[in-house]
């Protein structure tokens, strides 16, 4: 059981992040730069994220909202943000942009990275979720639940990639 579960591992690691990835683009949680922080919230009351891009149409990434993101916003006045990690300046309530609390310059990767550096990507800088992006450009997204779903699928002898029905 031990070396199924090492060589399960080992096969696991060595996927592209383009076969395990969300390619659901109609379903990728983004947003314009210039969107409202209300658009922003509406997208959070049900995504965990949201993609901040420059144009919907040319998908230039720019940034990610996260819900903990929002804390900046919901937090009373005179809390002591930095605790929060937050920059110094200080957004109350809904008025501004969204690339006003976003995060700039998100971590990302690219299709042909395999599973095991998006992994040490997401344990090194802490976080779930990584725009899988090409020329700068959103074409999906991995994320940890995603990594999850797919290994606890492969320990219940499903196939870890799913075959295109072509």
């Amino acid at each position: 059981m031990k070396k199924a579960v090492t060589k399960l591992m080992s096969e696991f690691y060595e996927l592209k992040v383009e076969q395990l990835m969300d390619k659901k683009m109609w379903d990728l949680p983004m947003i314009k730069r210039d969107d409202t922080i209300n658009h922003v919230l509406s997208i959070l009351d049900g995504k965990s994220h949201v993609w901040v891009v420059n144009d919907l149409k040319e998908k230039q990434l720019v940034g990610v909202i996260t819900r903990h993101d929002v804390l900046q916003i919901l937090a009373p006045p005179r809390t002591y943000y930095p605790m929060f990690g937050f920059p110094r300046f200080y957004h109350h309530g809904t008025i501004g942009k969204a690339e006003d609390i976003m995060t700039h310059d998100p971590i990302t990767c690219q299709g042909d990275e395999k599973i095991i550096d998006v992994l040490l990507k997401m344990i090194r800088h802490r976080i779930r979720r990584l725009a899988v992006v090409k020329d700068g450009k959103i074409e999906g997204e991995i994320t940890l639940r995603h990594l999850i779903h797919k290994y606890y699928k492969a320990t219940q002898y499903h196939p870890i990639v799913e075959k295109d029905n072509d």
